[in-house]
């Protein structure tokens, strides 16, 4: 699955490290509504070209999930600061 790094010189290397880094920087620094968002740029930094459809829950079984994942960050980062800025398209 790899095997592209193979043929790769240490300077090309480093370079792939460091976009691959900064993708996941870009992915890590997400805040506010943006936590909740699909992430095709993330995916789109591993060499295979593929776009696969996600399976989309209906709507209450998406709202509980989304539910249970805000419970999470009060459980996991309590001293987290909370925004009370509302969703804009």
């Amino acid at each position: 699955m790899d095997a592209d790094l193979e043929g790769l010189s240490r300077e090309q290397l480093i370079a792939e490290v460091k976009r691959l880094r900064q993708g996941i920087r870009e992915h890590r620094d997400s805040t506010g509504h943006a936590l909740c968002w699909h992430h095709p740029a993330l995916w789109s930094l591993l060499p295979e070209k593929t776009d696969p459809l996600p399976v989309v829950p209906d709507w209450p079984q998406f709202l509980r999930g989304c539910l249970r994942y805000r419970q999470s960050l009060d459980e996991q980062l309590p001293l987290a600061p909370r925004s009370h800025e509302p969703y804009r398209d």
